[in-house]
């Protein structure tokens, strides 16, 4: 999950430098960001970017499922365009990030059962790594948290498709909504350093933010989403219409 959410604030900061293409995507993080990476981001996050996450966090917060094929297809973008950027620098970066973004959408289209398994194994992968080294537990064996929580949230995907939707989008959204606003706090420098300050001292502070607002997004779309609306597992699933009328 954080480099997904490292990957949208990348791709939005580029699209205010398209006139410099040598530089678009040179910065896409490459390693597993920490704490203290992301209040880093946050810090240098311009305005727009963080208005534009908090907007985009609200609309995955109360409506993902709602709209969650079109959510589902903006994540493969933006993880396609995150893996074709590795593969390229400067104006080729800028191009193989365009390339797999348009491919990924296009594969998960047709397969969006299978997309949103994906999205929810990545999303358990991301949460059992960064719970294991939250736990400070040994560093060596964090693929294990991470193979524990890929496992259990992709298997859940099949299981409970409708719930899965809502709490992986509530998840994002709350990831978005909450260093969105970190980045306009950041903004002002009376408030940057005390923030900071508390974060360092109670580093539970900042997933208990995430925690919180994921579960009032959960809830509200429980209460709001019709037991039987948008009941589909995507798109591409011919061969499902209603039986022939009998003669």
């Amino acid at each position: 999950m954080l480099h997904t959410l490292a990957a949208y604030a990348q791709s939005f900061q580029s699209v205010q430098s398209l006139h410099k293409s040598e530089a678009f995507f040179a910065s896409v993080p490459k390693t597993w960001p920490q704490q203290r990476d992301l209040l880093t981001w946050c810090q240098q996050m311009t305005p727009g970017v963080a208005a534009l996450l908090i907007l985009m966090g609200i609309i995955y917060l109360l409506f993902g499922y709602q709209i969650f094929k079109g959510l589902v297809l903006l994540n493969a973008a933006v993880v396609g365009a995150y893996i074709g950027a590795n593969f390229g620098e400067g104006d080729t970066a800028t191009v193989c990030a365009v390339i797999g973004a348009v491919a990924a959408a296009a594969i998960a289209w047709p397969t969006m059962k299978y997309a949103v398994a994906i999205m929810g194994g990545c999303f358990g992968a991301l949460l059992g790594a960064s719970l294991w080294r939250t736990l400070n537990l040994d560093p060596e064996l964090v693929w294990a948290g991470a193979l524990v929580g890929l496992v259990s949230f992709g298997l859940v995907s099949f299981i409970l498709f409708r719930g899965s939707v809502m709490m992986y989008t509530s998840l994002q959204g709350a990831f978005m909504l909450v260093f969105g606003i970190l980045g306009l706090i950041y903004q002002y420098e009376e408030f940057a350093a005390d923030v900071t300050k508390h974060l360092k001292v109670q580093p539970y502070w900042l997933p208990a933010a995430i925690f919180i607002p994921a579960v009032i997004g959960l809830i509200f779309q429980q209460h709001n989403t019709p037991t039987g609306g948008h009941g589909g597992h995507g798109g591409g699933g011919g061969g499902q219409g209603g039986s022939a009328p009998k003669k």
